[in-house]
């Protein structure tokens, strides 16, 4: 399953390269872009982590403040089996 968050991380201005740096350390996450101490950051399921408790984590990065979450994608990827439905179908 492929399953994709966008985020944006709100930094302390003076923090943000240490945040950029242990964001971009960590296996899923990926900076895209920043600013005034904005990240625009995505996310990843890992083999290890899903996406949610990777962004839980990042709250406890030093110099972080807020998360925000501003896109979430999902899709199962060829070849694996759909999901189960809970849809009762009469």
């Amino acid at each position: 399953m492929l399953n994709i968050c966008g985020c944006l991380v709100h930094t302390m201005p003076e923090m943000t390269a240490q945040v950029i740096s242990a964001i971009g350390a960590t296996q899923g996450g990926e900076v895209h872009a920043h600013e005034d101490g904005r990240i625009v950051v995505t996310v990843e399921d890992t083999p290890d982590m899903r996406a949610s408790d990777q962004i839980m984590e990042m709250h406890q990065i030093p110099g972080v403040l807020t998360i925000t979450l501003t896109y979430h994608h999902f899709e199962e990827l060829d070849g694996e089996p759909a999901a189960a439905s809970t849809t009762k179908h009469q």
